[in-house]
């Protein structure tokens, strides 16, 4: 794998959203990492979670033309063990509401040695090194 960061739902979502508040952000972003040829790797809990938002904020039309854009992109698979460390890392932080999504692109972050491309703060909390355009 080329350079790259590790893709939270955040921006993913705030990309398609025209109405997003943090859509002009991701598509300055986006071009960004273009410019540096920079790989967007996203987890297979993350594109579900996307997904979901997608398709439950903008309908299935968009849903399915924003899954077909992702078919491209470089997907990582969380494991057992993975899952079992983003349990750990939500009960240790049990004054946060980390979800489950977000413990997992931290788990997989310090795996591939990744940045988080995110706008959620909890990335901060859990010491995760995050990319920032």
């Amino acid at each position: 794998m080329k350079r790259g960061v590790l893709a939270d739902a955040g921006p993913l979502y705030a990309a398609v959203d025209p109405s997003d508040s943090q859509h002009q952000r991701a598509m300055r972003e986006l071009q960004e990492l273009a410019r540096r040829q920079f790989d967007i790797v996203i987890s297979f809990s993350t594109l579900l979670e996307a997904y979901s938002l997608v398709l439950h904020k903008l309908g299935r039309q968009v849903a399915f033309r924003w899954l077909g854009e992702m078919a491209g992109a470089v997907l990582v698979n969380p494991g057992p063990e993975d899952y079992r460390q983003a349990i750990g890392k939500v009960t240790g932080f049990a004054d946060q509401s980390i979800t489950l999504f977000d413990a997992i692109v931290a788990v997989l972050s310090a795996q591939i040695g990744l940045r988080v491309w995110t706008y959620d703060h909890h990335f901060d909390v859990m010491q995760v090194p995050v990319w920032r355009g």
